[in-house]
């Protein structure tokens, strides 16, 4: 098992970090899933010291990694569409006494 060097680059700063030839890719993956997150939290606006957003996205990705341990995946979009059908429902209800 030989070790590489490999480049990534997180929150506009390049960082060069030493992992084995067959993790590289994880590791890209990893960076880059990292980065989005971190965009994610700066887009929010609420958060504006750059330590701050990683530690909140370092919080976000450590959350969903215990959920993905425990079983417990919460999918966002899937909530979505069921408050959005539930609301539907509501107001089909809800026009049905008006009338």
């Amino acid at each position: 098992m030989s070790n590489k060097t490999l480049n990534i680059n997180i929150m506009g700063r390049e960082f060069c970090i030493t992992c084995p030839d067959e993790e590289q890719e994880e590791i890209q993956l990893a960076a880059a899933y990292l980065n989005k997150k971190i965009q994610e939290v700066r887009a929010e606006g609420k958060v504006i010291d750059s330590d701050r957003i990683a530690i909140i996205a370092a919080l976000s990705i450590t959350h969903e990694l215990l959920m993905l341990r425990n079983g417990t995946v919460f999918d966002m979009d899937e909530f979505k569409r069921r408050i959005v059908s539930l609301k539907k429902k509501v107001d089909e209800v809800m026009m049905r006494k008006e009338n």
